[in-house]
């Protein structure tokens, strides 16, 4: 992510500006669905074929957010369907999860905020569930046995809105004058349809949209067909590369859209009508393809089957995230001109962030720090400041007091995590010199797609690749409280 006016991000579970339970019910209609087995009436303590079934935990237990996410299964797939119409803020849905679980499980909860939920079934039985505070706990009829691949249905309905965090600020699921906007870090996608909102448990989706004809609606991967019917038209997605929830993404309202295809994959972007026609968001974006293909040389092959990008004229949107495949981008960014750093930090993203992610939060400067290491070697290709240069720069300008791992939650998106980390992996660069420094990123690249991580993975890694013991490296860069000595270029 890049900050822009401001950092924008959601964290909490308050719904803004919600809407009152009557308007909620009637306003949306949707659909659930994960793959499931069996459980006992109170859902928990329940026992069959010798086995105990027990809740799947309400969190997975991060430091910084603890009731993010759930325990006890494992998400495959969404396919997620949504009807939205901006005359009323109404949206309607139906999804299909698919899952295992990941223990014997009683019960379990997804997460979904500021919606009501009408009916669960659970391998096509109606279960039992109760809907507080964000959190949905299903308990179906009989437990689900430990490596049972399961399914549940959800109908849910309600007026979508935003969450909102006093420390991290605001995101989720925006209307705007036009349409609509689903974004946000560390928490969005639990606004618009019921998920286990943790970048721990990665899945595959299929996402279709339906909305007014004259309307355009936009998400992660690959476009499917499109079909109208009815005055209504409905845009098809297909995210088939294992996804975090916060990286998903809903873009509804007027936009011009071109596809076309980059290294034989589509290529997608957007810009909001409202935005110059061939002004300085569209001239940024045209370069995507080659911005990608430059990241490619430094980090490997580019990790997904599309790419694309989503320029948005909302100001309240005062950020870039780099929602899977297809970043968006807010209007700061484009007001004086062309801005392609921005976007080789969002495509940087790709490969650190939605391909290799953070475990935890509290290691968000794997994220960052590679991400605004890219802006410094994308400038210097382009003409620009070395990145040595930029690394001077940086360096005089930072304050060490303040650490770039495990900043604590109201610091996640400091300029530490983003500049002492983007110091720190120039640090390690000169430390390893250049053969061994690109050996290890594409290493890390490759050995971590579509996985998790944390520091200490990236620190086993490095080392074993570059034969150098790095970990007093690694502590002084990012967690010491006085500036480490620049280290000389490796010989």
């Amino acid at each position: 992510m890049t900050h822009g006016l401001r950092f924008g991000k959601s964290s909490g579970r308050t719904a803004v500006g919600a809407r009152p339970a009557a308007v909620l019910a009637a306003a949306v209609a949707g659909v659930l669905v994960l793959t499931a087995g069996c459980t006992g009436p109170d859902g928990s303590g329940s026992s069959r074929d010798g086995r105990n079934f027990r809740p799947g935990a309400d969190g997975v237990g991060d430091p910084y957010f603890p009731t993010y996410g759930n325990g006890g299964y494992d998400v495959a797939n969404y396919g997620l369907k949504v009807r939205y119409d901006p005359a009323d803020d109404k949206l309607s849905g139906t999804a299909t999860i698919t899952a295992t679980a990941t223990q014997d499980l009683s019960r379990f909860n997804l997460d979904l905020v500021g919606l009501k939920v009408d009916k669960v079934v659970v391998d096509g039985a109606r279960s039992d569930y109760r809907h507080d505070d964000g959190e949905l706990v299903i308990t179906p009829k009989r437990g689900l046995a430990r490596d049972d691949r399961f399914t549940v249905e959800v109908e849910y309905n309600g007026v979508p809105g935003p969450i909102n965090s006093p420390d991290l600020g605001e995101g989720g699921f925006m209307a705007t004058e036009d349409g609509a906007i689903a974004l946000g870090q560390p928490e969005s996608a639990s606004t618009w349809f019921p998920v286990n909102d943790h970048p721990e448990d990665k899945a595959s989706y299929d996402i279709a949209v339906t909305v007014p004809q004259e309307l355009s609606a936009l998400s992660n991967g690959v476009p499917g067909e499109r079909s109208t019917d009815g005055g209504w038209t409905t845009w098809r997605w297909s995210e088939r590369t294992p996804m975090a929830s916060y990286l998903t993404t809903l873009v509804i309202g007027n936009y011009r859209v071109e596809t076309g295809t980059h290294e034989g994959k589509p290529l997608v972007t957007a810009v909001a009508a409202s935005l110059p026609e061939g002004g300085p968001a569209e001239r940024s974006l045209d370069r995507t393809g080659e911005i990608s293909d430059f990241l490619a040389t430094q980090f490997g092959p580019y990790p997904f089957e599309s790419y694309g990008g989503i320029a948005l004229s909302d100001r309240r949107i005062g950020y870039a995230l780099e929602t899977q495949s297809r970043p968006v981008y807010g209007p700061a960014f484009f007001t004086s001109g062309p801005n392609d750093t921005v976007v080789a930090h969002e495509l940087a993203h790709q490969w650190f962030g939605d391909s290799v992610s953070v475990r935890r939060w509290s290691d968000l400067w794997l994220n960052e720090g590679f991400a605004t290491y890219a802006e410094w070697l994308w400038t210097e290709h382009d003409g620009g400041m070395t990145a040595q240069q930029s690394f001077d720069r940086a360096y005089q300008a930072t304050d060490w007091s303040k650490p770039a791992l495990d900043p604590g939650r109201s610091a996640l998106f400091g300029r530490p995590v983003y500049q002492r980390g983007a110091l720190a992996v120039h640090a390690l660069r000169l430390t390893v010199g250049d053969e061994a420094f690109f050996r290890v990123l594409k290493t890390w690249t490759a050995e971590k797609r579509n996985g998790t991580v944390v520091t200490a993975d990236l620190l086993t890694v490095a080392e074993r690749v570059s034969g150098r013991t790095l970990r007093p490296l690694f502590d002084a860069w990012l967690s010491g409280t006085t500036a480490p000595p620049p280290p000389p270029p490796a010989s």
